[in-house]
């Protein structure tokens, strides 16, 4: 839950499914603070207002039932028509109105809804709203974004700092490993970070559907990323595969070092299990 400042008024607003949602109760105190409910249920009897929401519900809203709303629309107008947004949504199944309860209650309406509400309440409320709610979201996109880079800056920097606790590190490569000749470039890589090829996980993991890499963890992810570009310079500098491999894996190990416990690389996870773990 957020709040803004409009023309002295805070007003309340959360974003779900990338969609935001302004409290039209806190935007009715603009008008009268102690009346808001009326206010609301004011606007929401002019026709124009239950037009306005059917067809934004037509658009957005694949669940609408069209057949309560053109009772509501006939009505509309007549000095007996009453409505409020618990009846339009439980009546209509919409969603672009939303009535909560708690220590943020009131009702709430998709900021399309929102901004056709203040233009009810008062042009200049309006432009004021448009002008704070596009400044705010403006700084969450910048905050995002420097989350982001930051994130971002902390795992490159356990790349390249020693004295980590070491964690999904690969093995060494036997001698017996480097003398066989791998079919693609794809299992030799395979080798250097997990030690086994995609058929030896195949041979020994049958119950699990995909490929070994389906089940690395972030860390391995990025480790494998670094292992693809350096493998292809070192084939550009005509070195043997043998060569290769055993460079690869040494490489392997010490990024796997690094990343393994960076608490970074743990959220990014997501929750996936290590290639070669086993199930709890």
């Amino acid at each position: 839950m957020t709040k803004l400042t409009v023309l002295d008024t805070t007003i309340a607003y959360y974003s779900r499914n990338e969609n935001d949602y302004i409290c039209l109760t806190d935007m009715a105190r603009y008008r009268d603070a102690t009346r808001t409910n009326y206010i609301i249920q004011n606007w929401m009897r002019n026709r124009n207002t239950i037009e306005f929401l059917g067809l934004w519900e037509q658009l957005n809203n694949p669940d609408f039932k069209g057949i309560e709303f053109d009772a509501f629309r006939n009505q509309a107008g007549l000095n007996s028509f009453t409505l409020t947004p618990k009846l339009w949504i439980e009546k209509t199944a919409a969603v672009g109105l939303v009535s909560k309860a708690g220590r943020y209650g009131g009702t709430y309406a998709h900021k399309d809804i929102a901004f056709e509400f203040a233009s009810w309440l008062s042009v200049e409320f309006k432009l004021y709203l448009i002008k704070e709610f596009q400044r705010l979201k403006e700084t969450e996109a910048a905050q995002l974004g420097w989350d982001i880079k930051r994130n971002l800056v902390k795992i490159n920097y356990r790349i390249h700092t020693d004295a980590v606790k070491r964690h999904l590190v690969p093995a060494a490569v036997t001698d017996a490993q480097a003398a066989l000749v791998y079919a693609s470039e794809a299992d030799l890589l395979n080798m250097a970070l997990f030690g086994m090829t995609a058929a030896e996980w195949r041979r020994t993991n049958p119950d699990k559907d995909g490929n070994l890499r389906d089940y690395a963890d972030a860390a391995q992810l990025v480790c494998l990323s670094n292992l693809e570009n350096l493998n292809a310079l070192f084939i550009r500098e005509g070195l043997p595969q043998a060569e290769r491999l055993i460079r690869l894996n040494s490489i392997a190990i010490h990024q796997m070092t690094l990343l393994g416990v960076d608490p970074v690389m743990k959220k990014l996870e997501g929750g996936k299990r290590p290639v070669g773990s086993s199930a709890p």
